[in-house]
């Protein structure tokens, strides 16, 4: 902090500007990118951050600086570089698995670097054992893909020709690898010049201070509105991945206490203590660099959830201010969040988006409830082989549905990636082998509630040659799970021709006219279904989001009629709901079936629960 004050008007100016440099450099990767996965899903993201490494825009988390300027100092940094990497255990704990591709570019003003523009998304493909670059079963780093510490990709402009082909070498789709970095690097060497337009219209010293100020309102809106909402004390809730690719599923749990002090500089702890050692396969992340700082901003959206209001939730972003007030509790080296290199990492998403809802049961339990249900909104789907154009790899990332809050249903086939997408189907079947034969709402998937979880994905695929399905997906045993009386929602399922898959597949051979269908997550309920109004309930069954079954056997309410005239016996549904709330009351949270099934969980988990 310079002690300085900011002119407010030019905050707001500043504020503005970096939203829409962020903005401009996304628009222009997805205008310009090769790939189905960056140009048409979407699952990349841009950031800024100033010359101290912290990140100033707030819509979307992003990766970390820290490890370019680790093996490049600042001051031999020049205009017209361009830093690339994605090794994950060289990232300081900012890149998640080898497919996130990063590359990072300084902005100058007078000579000096005062800031950085930053991109960094999943892309098709970067070596390895398997198309795409995610094998389900990998035991090792080395069998995930090219890894690449900190380069410097372009030097003053000129790109390191030598690397790129390597790179390219190393990837069974070339021309989307190279088309996709000369987007994103001519994107963010865009945003850099626009970037230092600011500075050169207002000075440094003035651009500068408007930094410290948007990071500092960031800090005490957090502690103001958010944080003194969560009582003081000690709070604990821990959650499971439920296979590794490697071992029998069972339980790997991932387990939060929350520290609450308002009293203290830094009011909340997390602490990991508790969470499974290391798999063996793939699902380990590398959380433990930098002092944990990505993963506090990327656990920080949560908090956002104890806003008064949902309108005011909107607008609070999460920048680097939300890091002073955590602090970040470790266990030993060789665990799911501090893995050993080089332990496989690609479907890290296992723990990470667990963490997510781990921090949220924990906030659940301090707040009463006061916390939406649980949500599972990233799996990895697709088919590869041989079209006419040769070889060819179709990789979609399918959300699913949130889970119910305490003032509204959850949402339908939502990602947490901000502006993803699902493939176009009319895009998916001009260039792939098959036709989407459905792509819907899976009917019954959100987990019943006063307030439903939402909705998942259900897409059905005729292959028109053969091929191979894969899949990275968790959630396939267990369920999101409920709150306050809510109940969990279905899990993730894939069938070929009726056959069910597992959630990690590599190579499973599909057929010329057999048809793949997924169904995705629905979100937990929120509150006991039996209060939810019989209307809404015979709302949902007309809206095709509840069938009659569901009705009568999640919700206690008897509907007569068809789809176009659906009815509410009163008489019935009062008989019948009478009747269910005689039963022993649901605990505050529903794992769901499947979690019995499994083993390995810490001895005091359902203790937990209640």
């Amino acid at each position: 902090m310079t002690g300085r004050t900011a002119d407010p008007v030019l905050v707001e100016i500043v504020e503005g500007t970096l939203a829409s440099v962020e903005t401009e450099v996304e628009t222009a990767i997805a205008r310009t990118a090769r790939s189905p996965m960056i140009r048409d899903a979407h699952d990349f993201r841009a950031g800024i951050h100033d010359a101290r490494l912290r990140k100033l825009t707030g819509r979307s988390y992003s990766a970390l600086v820290q490890p370019v300027v680790r093996d490049f100092p600042i001051g031999t940094m020049r205009p017209g570089d361009v830093f690339f990497h994605n090794d994950v255990y060289l990232s300081e704990g900012g890149i998640g698995h080898l497919p996130d591709l990063c590359v990072t570019v300084p902005v100058f003003h007078e000579g000096e670097v005062v800031a950085f523009v930053q991109a960094f998304g999943h892309h098709d493909d970067i070596g390895g054992a398997v198309p795409g670059s995610m094998p389900s079963h990998a035991r090792s780093a080395f069998e995930e893909g090219l890894m690449v510490p900190p380069i410097r990709l372009w030097d003053e402009g000129v790109p390191n020709r030598a690397a790129l082909t390597i790179m390219t070498r190393n990837s069974r789709m070339p021309d989307s690898l190279a088309g996709d970095l000369d987007a994103e690097c001519s994107a963010c060497l865009m945003g850099a010049r626009r970037l230092g337009e600011l500075f050169g219209r207002y000075g440094r010293e003035a651009v500068e201070d408007c930094f410290d100020a948007i990071i500092s309102k960031t800090t005490e809106t957090f502690r103001r509105e958010l944080l003194a909402k969560i009582p003081e004390g000690v709070h604990v809730w821990e959650d499971y991945a439920e296979h590794d690719g490697v071992d029998e599923p069972r339980l790997h749990t991932q387990r939060i206490t929350l520290t609450v002090d308002h009293s203290a500089d830094t009011p909340l702890t997390i602490d990991f203590t508790g969470t499974s050692a290391q798999a063996k396969g793939p699902i380990n992340h590398a959380g433990d660099y930098a002092g944990g700082v990505f993963l506090k901003k990327w656990l920080a959206p949560i908090l956002r959830n104890l806003a008064d209001t949902p309108e005011r939730m909107a607008e609070l972003d999460v920048n680097e201010g939300v890091v002073p007030l955590i602090r970040m509790v470790f266990p030993e080296k060789g665990t799911l969040l501090t893995p050993i290199f080089p332990a496989p990492t690609n479907a890290r998403t296992f723990v990470i988006l667990r963490l997510l809802g781990v921090l949220a049961g924990v906030l659940a339990k301090a707040t009463g409830g006061r916390m939406p249900a649980d949500q599972e909104t990233i799996r990895y789907t697709g088919v590869y082989g041989e079209s006419d154009d040769g070889p060819y790899l179709m990789r979609e990332v399918l959300g699913g549905g949130s889970g119910g809050r305490w003032y509204a249903d959850g949402e339908d086939t939502i990602h947490v990636v901000p502006d993803s997408r699902n493939i176009p189907a009319e895009f998916a079947e001009a260039r792939w082998p098959f036709r989407v034969e459905r792509l819907g709402l899976a009917v019954d998937s959100g987990g019943p509630g006063e307030f439903r979880g939402g909705l998942g994905y259900d897409k059905h695929i005729r292959m028109l040659r053969d091929a191979s399905f894969m899949s990275i997906a968790d959630r396939s045993i267990l369920s999101c799970w409920g709150v306050n009386g809510g109940r969990a929602g279905r899990p993730f399922q894939v069938t070929v021709d009726g056959v069910e898959m597992e959630g990690l597949v590599d190579d499973f051979p599909v057929r010329a006219g057999q048809v793949i269908r997924i169904r995705t997550t629905g979100g937990g309920g929120w509150g006991s279904p039996y209060d939810r109004p019989a209307g809404r309930v015979a709302d949902d069954v007309r809206d095709g989001k509840v069938s009659f079954e569901g009705a009568r056997d999640d919700y206690g309410v008897v509907l007569t009629g068809t789809l176009d005239d659906v009815v509410v016996d009163a008489e019935a549904t009062a008989r019948l709901r009478e009747r269910l709330r005689k039963a022993p009351p649901a605990a505050f949270f529903d794992r769901g079936p499947g979690y019995p099934r499994l083993s390995g969980g810490l001895p005091h988990a359902e203790v937990d629960i209640v």
